[in-house]
């Protein structure tokens, strides 16, 4: 065993896979530090590209560059008020009064030290606790993995949207859409109204496009019309004290990081939950274990360590559930999925039997990511900066292009780039009824696993419909569904 381990952490350290995660770690804060564009919305674009590369460069390429969106979110809303990612929002309510006083940099220093510390911790737990929990998965039969996706996808629902309702009609419409093609039991095609491209199915990379990426250009363009374009005006003080982040500043926070980091990764390793989650409860814990809460809003080094040391760890722990059961964390994990797909891997616990090796250098390339986002941060820090000034007559053909040509490049096929434009403006007109694209993206994802083992379900039962109440462990996921679902419902009564 110790010899597969050492064999993958050195695969990892292959130049190539060095270069294309370092190429992923730059491009990754260059996207996070433009307004509207985030990890899950980088990733979709990408994940074309990395068709053309080994299954090591692409996962590493595409894990750095989501850890690298979400530090770089914080670069516009530190100098802007505006953040580049949602989980970056909770960082603009200290960094901001900072950037006013001229502080920009000094902010933003502390964000990297926070992120690059809960990325660490997230990473080392994953590392540990990965591998037990994938062995104990491996007893899990169909009743259990169906009871387990309906719990996920119950709390995504509940989680993601304003309803439970809604968040559920938009899961299950995901799911319909991943039914799609041809029955896998039959091999009958189903659901393509005699449109032969449907019977291949619709693949991850026109929805992702679509409904991440295009769907937010198409909003980012309404606003700028209601709004119009607002001018910013960047400035930095020339003082040592008020550019860097002293041993003695960073020593202060220590405790505020560690707390957050742990708080980031029980949150990102549960589904659903997502880095907003994590990152406004380990602020508001910051706040409330400060001895002086009523400085927090007002410039505090502490809110930005917490609110940062807290969403990167989403990062690494949202792999967990993601290696051990194959349900996605978040929408970037789930964009992973595509990702293992297209190199001819499923996720799931069978994976540290069957690619042992190739998960350790996932492994490496995510403690390698780390220390790169250090580094390049460090380096090119003023540079990102400037990137958040980039006008949107240039910003915005060059992702519509590159939407376009992702469509494209997947299957190249125009009818993918017809159904990327499709679901782009599903993704929109969802948002403005207020369903939740993110439920319907992680429900077409999970389509598939789901179908499968109810198929598995109903078949070993013999179509006996008690033969699920012999297994305990789906019993008791299934009443934690049911009870989650009736006290949400109760909890939407009341403030009705």
């Amino acid at each position: 065993m110790f010899e597969v381990v050492l064999a993958g952490f050195i695969d990892s350290l292959q130049l190539s896979n060095l270069l294309f995660v370092l190429v992923g770690v730059t491009a990754g804060m260059m996207a996070g530090a433009i307004p509207g564009v985030n990890g899950p919305m980088a990733i979709a674009l990408c994940i074309p590209l990395s068709y053309y590369m080994s299954p090591m460069a692409a996962i590493g390429f595409l894990v750095g560059l989501n850890k690298g969106a979400f530090f770089g979110g914080a670069i516009s809303g530190v100098l802007l008020n505006t953040p580049g990612t949602p989980e970056a929002a909770a960082t603009t309510w200290d960094g901001f009064p900072l950037a006013q006083q001229g502080k920009g940099e000094k902010a933003l220093r502390m964000a990297l030290y926070g992120s690059v510390s809960g990325d660490a911790f997230s990473t080392l737990v994953l590392i540990l606790v990965a591998a037990p929990l994938a062995a104990v998965a491996l007893y899990m039969g169909p009743p259990e993995i169906f009871a387990l996706i309906c719990l996920a996808m119950t709390i995504i629902a509940g989680l993601g949207t304003t309803s439970l309702l809604r968040g559920l009609m938009a899961a299950t419409f995901g799911i319909l859409v991943g039914t799609i093609g041809m029955e896998p039991v039959s091999a009958m095609p189903r659901l393509t109204f005699d449109v032969y491209q449907l019977e291949r199915g619709i693949s991850l990379i026109p929805i992702g496009i679509g409904m991440l990426a295009f769907s937010e250009i198409i909003n980012q363009l309404e606003q700028r019309i209601k709004l119009g374009d607002v001018d910013c005006t960047l400035t930095f003080s020339t003082k040592k004290e008020d550019r860097l982040i002293s041993w003695r500043e960073y020593c202060g926070c220590f405790k505020t990081i560690i707390r957050s980091a742990v708080s980031g990764t029980v949150v990102g390793a549960l589904p659903g939950l997502g880095a907003p989650v994590a990152s406004f409860f380990a602020y508001d814990q910051a706040k409330k274990r400060s001895n002086d809460p009523d400085s927090f809003g007002k410039g505090k080094l502490e809110g930005i360590a917490a609110s940062e040391a807290a969403n990167s760890a989403v990062v690494g722990a949202s792999l967990i559930p993601l290696f051990t059961l194959g349900i996605p964390g978040n929408v970037a994990a789930a964009m992973l999925i595509g990702a293992f797909v297209i190199h001819g891997m499923i996720p799931g616990p069978l994976m540290f039997e069957e690619n042992a090796q190739f998960i350790y250098s996932i492994y490496g390339s995510l403690i390698i990511a780390n220390l790169f986002l250090l580094g390049v941060g460090r380096i090119g820090l003023k540079t990102f900066c400037k990137l958040v000034q980039t006008p949107a007559v240039i910003l915005y053909p060059i992702i519509i292009f590159t939407c376009l040509m992702g469509a494209y490049l997947a299957q190249y096929s125009i009818f993918d780039v017809g159904l990327m434009l499709f679901f782009a403006f599903l993704a929109y007109f969802m948002r403005k009824f207020k369903f939740s694209h993110i439920c319907f993206i992680i429900g077409f994802i999970l389509a598939p696993i789901w179908e499968t083992a109810l198929q598995q379900l109903i078949i070993s039962s013999e179509q006996n419909p008690y033969m699920i109440f012999t297994r305990p462990v789906a019993i008791v996921l299934l009443l934690i569904t049911l009870y989650v679902i009736v006290r949400t419902a109760i909890a939407t009564v009341k403030k009705t």
